[in-house]
């Protein structure tokens, strides 16, 4: 594990009050904590956008099954990007709606254009990405 380092930072005082009320929301022990939390997220995704280095993840989307190819085009997109998923969930929601979340490992470009490519899908309602790396 990598030693601690301290350091300082300044802030307007409200930002600390709604930074401390982040804290005492999410059941954070500390700042220090918190703000570890933040960088990673961030850093996330900042290597994501460049489609540098290995990230992991998942998209959840919501769609309406009844648009035509909607769902051939998911199941044909998902095996083009076999490589990046490592499984998926699919829920039926209703008559008309399923929802699917796609676990995702690999490239950050590659994972990006999965992504892009599922916007093009027609039918999906929502897409959610949530992306983590190994900081």
């Amino acid at each position: 594990m990598d030693p601690l380092v301290r350091f300082g930072v300044a802030v307007p005082a409200s930002l600390l009050a709604e930074f401390d009320l982040y804290i005492q929301g999410k059941g954070l022990q500390n700042r220090s904590e918190a703000l570890r939390q933040l960088i990673r997220e961030k850093l996330s995704r900042e290597i994501w956008s460049r489609g540098e280095g290995a990230v992991f993840g998942t998209v959840t989307i919501m769609y309406d099954h009844h648009v035509k190819d909607a769902s051939s085009s998911l199941t044909s997109l998902q095996h083009d990007f076999v490589e990046s998923i490592i499984c998926t969930t699919h829920v039926h929601v209703d008559h008309d709606h399923c929802l699917e979340c796609i676990v995702l490992k690999g490239n950050g470009r590659t994972i990006k254009e999965f992504t892009d490519a599922l916007s093009a899908v027609r039918g999906i309602k929502t897409i959610d990405l949530s992306i983590s790396s190994i900081l």
